[in-house]
This record gives C-alpha cells, sequence and structure tokens, in this order.
C-alpha cells in the first residue's frame, strides 16, 4: 500500500491492525500479569523477571497506544504523513516487548534465560 495515502482502503487496513494492535498489547497484559498483580505467584524467579521487565513493557503500552491514538481514522483520516516512520519505530517497539514477555513466560515455565 506504499505509498501510504489517505484513502479508504489504508484507512481500513490500520483501522483493523489498531483494533488487532490493541487487542493483543491488552490481552498479554492480562494474560501475563494478572496472576502477579493479584499477589497469587510465589515463585521468587518469576517475581524477580516480572519485576524486571513489567516497568518497560508499560512503556511499551504507552507507546502502542499513543500509535493506536495517531491513526484512529474517526479523528485523523487525512493524517498518515509519518505512518511509515510510526510503523517502523512501532515495530521496533514491538520487538522489545515480545523478548521481555518471552522472559515472563520462560519464568513461568521454569525456564532460564539463555
Amino acid at each position: 500500500m506504499r505509498p501510504f495515502k489517505p484513502g479508504q482502503d489504508v484507512q481500513m487496513v490500520l483501522k483493523e491492525f489498531c483494533e488487532t494492535l490493541v487487542d493483543y498489547t491488552a490481552s498479554a497484559h492480562f494474560q501475563l500479569y494478572r496472576f502477579i498483580e493479584e499477589g497469587r505467584e510465589r515463585r521468587k524467579a518469576v517475581l524477580k523477571v516480572a519485576d524486571k521487565v513489567y516497568p518497560k513493557i508499560s512503556e511499551t503500552t504507552e507507546k502502542i497506544l499513543d500509535f493506536n491514538d495517531s491513526y484512529d481514522f474517526d479523528e485523523h483520516c487525512d493524517n498518515i504523513s509519518r505512518l511509515s516512520d510510526d510503523l517502523s519505530q512501532l515495530g521496533e517497539i514491538l520487538a522489545d516487548r515480545i523478548q521481555m514477555e518471552d522472559q515472563v513466560v520462560n519464568a513461568l515455565q521454569g525456564q532460564s534465560r539463555k
């Protein structure tokens, strides 16, 4: 779809992408951290990893939500001039987030980091 130009096709794909992105962000947060936040996790290794990465994951959540807010086509239909750069930055943010989430998942499964 490059170059990105305002239009219904780009708007529809971007809207669907943003919805999926927000769903992933919320789902990962609740699935990984609900148990920990409720104080039911007792394994020190899991708590240590969670304490280390949770603040960083929270930062990525804010950046993901900022991306979503920037491309909410109900309000910003014609503002896609930075979309390519923003998508590139978002890709880096997601890659970092996935690595941090993997650390938590590995700790939950009793695996050490390699």
